[in-house]
Order: C-alpha cells, then sequence, then structure tokens
C-alpha cells in the first residue's frame, strides 16, 4: 500500500491523463500568495464522476492523499499538496449540463468558471452573481465558501449552492440537496460541504441558483478624506434600506496604485465604489439617496458610470487591485489576508489595521467589501528579507485577534487552507472539534486534503 502504487493503478485507469512530470507538478504545487510550494507525486484530469470515484476508491485502498484543484486561485495554501499525493485538476470537467431558465438554476461541472458560466447564460437574461474577482471555478468556489463583490445584495456560495454530487473518501458518490427551493428533510449536507476545502469529499456536480439580469444598472464612486465617515455612510444607507449591489472601498495606496495600473484618475483618497441593480427609475433613484447620505458624512467628487463600458473599467479597477499593488511595488511579494467583523466594528477595525501597518515599516494597501465588513489587507514584504516575512506574519496575526475580539471571523471569503488553521479553535472552541469528529467519520484515513481546516488533519 504506497502512493507509487496507487498512481501505478490510476495510470492505468487514466493513461495520458494522468502526469507526473515535472512541469506540472511544479504547477499544482504553487500557491498565488506566500506559502512555500508543495508539489504532489501525480496529476489527475477525470472527465467523468465514474472517473473521480475510482480515483478516490484506489487512493483509499492504497492510502494515497488526494487533493482537489480548480483554478488554483485560492489564497491561504488549500490545494497544496503538504503530504505528497494526487492532486485531481477538475479543468476538463467543465460543462455547463443544465439550464433551467423558468426554475432559474443551473446544473455545472466543478471546472466551469463564473466568467463561462455567465457567458453561457446571456442568451437566457439570466445570471450567476457571486463575484470572487479572479475568474475562480464554480468547484473552488463552493470549497472556499467564496463571496466578493456582489454578496451585499447576492449573498455568498452558501447561500447560492442549491444540491450538490460529491465523491467521497471510499468512492462512493452521494446527492445533497436538491433543485427544490427549500426542504425539512434531514441534515443539510449541503451546507456542510460547502466551505469543507475538499477535506470530506470531492464535488463533482453543482446545482446553482440564478437571479434575473438587471433592467438598469448605475455605478458611482467617492472619495472621503478618512475611513472612518465612509464607514459611517455605508452603515446608514444600509440601515436605510437601500438596496445596495455592490459596495467597496479602496483606501488612499490601493487607490495611488490602481490609478497607474488601470489609467484612472481618482483622487488619492479613501474612496467607496458602489453599484445599484434595478429598474431604470429605481437604480437611479437609490444612487440619487446613497449620494445624499454619503455628501452628509463628507464625500466628495461623487461620480457616476451608466455606461456599460465606464462601469466594467470601474470595476476591473476594483478587481485588479492586488495586481496593481503588486506593480506598485516591483521585487516584494504579497502576503494576502482578510478578516470580517459586523460592520459597525469595521471602522475601529480597519483604524487599528492602518496604525499597525503604518507602525511595521512595510507597505499593506486596504480594501474590502464595506458592505459586509469585510477587508483585506496585501502586506508587501522583500522575499529575500526574512524579518518582513516574520513582520507580514504578526501583522496578519494581530488583524486575526482583533477581528475575533471585535465578535467577528478570522477569515471572510478566503478560507482557512493551511494560513488559518491556528485560530479555529479560538474562533469555534469545542465546535472546532466537532468538525474533527465529522471529517474522522467521512474520511477516517485522513486522505482527503491533509493538513488543512480541521484538528487531526495532519
Amino acid at each position: 500500500m504506497s502512493i507509487e502504487t496507487a498512481l501505478m493503478r490510476l495510470s492505468d485507469v487514466l493513461g495520458d491523463r494522468l502526469s507526473r512530470s515535472k512541469a506540472d507538478l511544479d504547477h499544482h504545487g504553487q500557491s498565488e500568495t506566500h506559502f512555500a510550494p508543495a508539489p504532489p507525486d501525480g496529476v489527475a484530469w477525470p472527465e467523468t464522476t465514474a472517473e473521480v470515484a475510482e480515483i478516490a476508491r484506489i487512493c483509499s485502498e492504497e492510502g494515497c492523499p488526494i487533493i482537489g484543484w480548480g483554478a488554483g486561485t485560492s489564497l491561504e495554501g488549500h490545494a497544496l499538496a503538504t503530504e505528497g499525493g494526487l492532486t485531481v485538476d477538475f479543468g476538463r470537467m467543465n460543462r455547463v449540463l443544465q439550464v433551467n431558465a423558468e426554475d432559474m438554476d443551473v446544473v455545472v461541472q466543478p471546472g466551469v468558471t463564473r466568467r463561462a458560466l455567465n457567458e453561457e447564460l446571456r442568451a437566457t437574461g439570466l445570471f450567476f452573481p457571486v463575484d470572487p474577482g479572479a475568474d475562480a471555478s464554480l468547484g473552488g468556489m463552493a470549497m472556499t465558501r467564496a463571496s466578493g463583490t456582489t454578496a451585499v445584495r447576492y449573498g455568498t456560495m452558501r447561500d447560492n449552492v442549491r444540491a450538490l454530487e460529491v465523491v467521497l473518501a471510499d468512492g462512493r458518490v452521494i446527492r445533497t440537496g436538491s433543485r427544490a427551493r427549500k426542504s425539512s428533510a434531514g441534515y443539510d449536507l449541503t451546507g456542510l460541504f460547502v466551505g469543507s476545502e475538499g477535506t470530506l469529499g470531492l464535488v463533482t456536480e453543482l446545482t446553482l441558483r440564478l437571479y434575473g439580469q438587471p433592467e438598469a444598472i448605475t455605478a458611482a464612486v467617492c472619495a472621503f478624506d478618512e475611513m472612518g465617515p465612509a464607514v459611517d455612510a455605508v452603515t446608514e444607507t444600509i440601515q436605510s434600506g437601500v438596496p445596495m449591489a455592490r459596495i467597496e472601498f479602496i483606501d488612499a495606496p490601493t487607490v495611488r496604485a490602481v490609478n497607474v495600473y488601470s489609467g484612472l484618475d481618482l483622487p488619492e483618497m479613501p474612496h467607496l465604489m458602489v453599484e445599484f441593480h434595478g429598474s431604470e427609475t429605481g437604480a437611479a433613484e437609490d444612487a440619487e439617496r446613497f449620494a445624499e447620505i454619503a455628501q452628509d458624512h463628507g464625500a466628495k467628487n461623487f461620480e457616476r458610470a451608466t455606461r456599460t463600458e465606464d462601469r466594467t473599467r470601474l470595476w476591473r479597477a476594483r478587481h485588479d487591485a492586488y495586481w496593481a499593488i503588486l506593480a506598485a511595488h516591483p521585487g516584494r511579494t504579497g502576503y494576502v489576508t482578510d478578516v470580517c467583523v459586523p460592520i459597525t466594528a469595521l471602522a475601529e477595525a480597519v483604524a487599528e489595521t492602518e496604525a499597525d501597518i503604518a507602525a511595521s515599516g512595510i507597505p499593506g494597501p486596504i480594501a474590502g467589501h464595506v458592505g459586509d465588513g469585510n477587508f483585506h489587507s496585501v502586506l508587501l514584504v522583500d522575499p529575500d528579507n526574512p524579518a518582513e516575512h516574520d513582520i507580514a506574519l504578526e501583522l496578519s496575526h494581530k488583524m486575526a485577534e482583533r477581528a475575533l475580539r471585535l465578535g467577528g471571523t478570522v477569515t471572510g471569503e478566503h478560507g482557512v487552507g493551511l494560513g488559518k488553521r491556528r485560530y479555529m479553535a479560538a474562533e469555534h472552541g469545542d465546535g472546532w472539534a466537532v468538525m474533527g469528529d465529522i471529517k474522522r467519520a467521512l474520511d477516517p484515513g485522513n486522505l482527503m486534503n491533509p493538513g488543512k481546516l480541521v484538528p487531526g488533519n495532519q
């Protein structure tokens, strides 16, 4: 019983869709952020659920770890093969299987990306709204319980996955949930697997909720002298019942970076970026009401964007903020971290984080989903300077502890992976031990993505 034997057996099943080439192993051993490379022993590209089940069965019999791989955009080392084994790349399971326009849902394979899905849906008048920025795979988004810029209106993956097909560690195939809009039948197994980061099984099919494309969209951007008044404006807007589709903030260093990278000319001050969906009249009225509230809190340079190309440019700048920040600091590596707090605690959390970063001596631009109380920092270090590495980790640690102190969570959307595992006991108490019990019940051999998320998983 060994990894080597498992790979030999899998070669008979998959042929040239099982690779052991250094290039493929290295590609699947990299993370988007600071974690050290950890390549697997082999990479498989299944094309059907039956093949995934056979992969799991063979790996279970041979004691070979299994790590799921979507688009590789995770930020906490979720898909690194820390104990070797087999990476299962879902890039070839990328079909939209069934569009149910009348019921406003869709069935997809896990390798479909969010942009590809919305291209497929364009003629139906429907769209899938969860937008984490990166063109992530929908399977990966479900496994990390992803969200993003539109969560303030449309929710996260937790709210938009109706059903799953999952291959368990022993090769069994189960279905969770259904296409019905609600159910009182048994445990919510769909909710259990969404956010499980591949530690309980491999998702091979997803049923997702869809929404009607809005008749009109109005975007706007405005500047503030400080972050506090901007957060106060958001809080009042939400409490007033104004339905925002997106509401983001970026700090002055991020504005400086995106101006250069994306060709904008925003004042180098903290900004809110907002969007409203609805009828022509409704979206315009919502934008006007927000403008009044924002200006009462000191907003400046309020500008609207209704043309598609202007809105696309504005939001592309927000989505490209990470790359803009890296481009503004050549030679530095980004340690990306996120936390989430109650909205009323957001200004305090951001102010304390800004003060810590200013005192640290390393750059750390901040951006976030202000409508959800979720924000991110890109802590920029010289990769050849171990002292800066330690500073970044300490800043991230302070952010996590602050989030818990303020009644929040150590990660709003990036997930736990390797990076946030140390905080799980503090956040969940005995609940974390229960997660470990569930893991052992479904994966007694600890083969599914070992070393991540739950206690004893290493």
